[in-house]
């Protein structure tokens, strides 16, 4: 790694990337509703409870649906709904040929159980990349939609060149939806993976032997500037009010190699994913993939 410290490092800009990707979606979009009849790929939300925070990534999806002529089909159940009956919902749509993704907004209630709920999930519908089985098969390198905040940061990092192969990668972070299929992600692009979680033991050490860092831990701030080697790339996957990540950034903008910045780096790419993911489902449904 360079100890060159006198360039501000590279911004690996999420928002600028999901922005610039939206407009080439919006044109296969449009491919689709002229091949289809007038189909478009459909993506099912489905929110359990009213926490306002899920509600708020709900709409921002919907959002980003919309913005590139997709339907974003949002489904609301109480904070009352059983297990079986969020099962049902989700079996609904596992057989709708006309939805071609299906996110289920976490957390759920406490009474739900949330792994049988994203089980239920279809493979092919899979375009959050919740499932055991789309994670097994990511993770042995089969076709199968990656996890969207990881394969947001894969896109991001292939975007701007860095490079994985034979590179030390250290993934703060153990979360089924995160810090697991990253580390996994990583490991297939032939970097040497470090998983970490805040009961690791020396973790500054282990942070300071890393070419790439990738906070997913899910503290603010919780790793420190002064873990990180010069030249390093940190992905930071946190976000925390006021606008703080799970790294502390502030530091080491003039001496990192490549860094996201808190907000703007990762967020935009998780749901640009989820979009991309559903558009290509669709593409498989309908015949068109290719």
């Amino acid at each position: 790694m360079s100890s060159n410290t006198n360039k501000v490092g590279t911004v690996l800009d999420g928002k600028a990337l999901a922005a610039a990707t939206e407009h080439r979606i919006a044109a296969r979009v449009a491919q689709i509703k002229d091949a289809a009849d007038g189909r478009t790929p459909v993506l099912a939300t489905v929110l359990v409870g009213d926490d306002p925070a899920s509600a708020t990534y709900v709409r921002m999806k919907g959002n980003a649906c919309r913005r590139v002529g997709m339907e974003s089909r949002a489904i609301s159940l109480p904070a009352s709904t059983t297990t079986q009956e969020l099962l049902e919902q989700l079996d609904a749509l596992n057989a709708d040929p006309d939805v071609h993704g299906i996110l289920l907004q976490h957390p759920v209630p406490a009474q739900v159980d949330e792994r049988a709920a994203f089980d239920t999930i279809a493979l092919h519908k899979d375009v959050d990349g919740v499932t055991c089985h789309g994670f097994g098969r990511m993770a042995m390198g089969q076709p199968a939609y990656g996890a969207a905040t990881p394969a947001g940061i894969m896109r991001l990092l292939h975007h701007h060149r860095i490079e994985l192969a034979g590179k030390h990668a250290v993934v703060i972070g153990r979360s089924p939806i995160l810090g697991r299929p990253m580390a996994m992600m990583l490991l297939g692009a032939d970097a040497t993976v470090t998983i970490c979680h805040s009961r690791t033991r020396g973790l500054a050490d282990l942070v300071r032997q890393a070419d790439v860092v990738v906070g997913a831990v899910g503290r603010p701030e919780f790793i420190r500037a002064e873990w990180i080697a010069n030249g390093a790339v940190v992905v930071d996957a946190g976000y925390h009010p006021p606008g703080v990540g799970d790294v502390e950034l502030g530091p080491l903008v003039g001496r990192v190699a490549a860094y996201t910045p808190v907000p703007g780096g990762v967020g935009p790419m998780t749901i640009n994913t989820l979009i991309l993911q559903t558009l290509e489902s669709a593409e498989n449904a309908l015949g068109l993939a290719g």
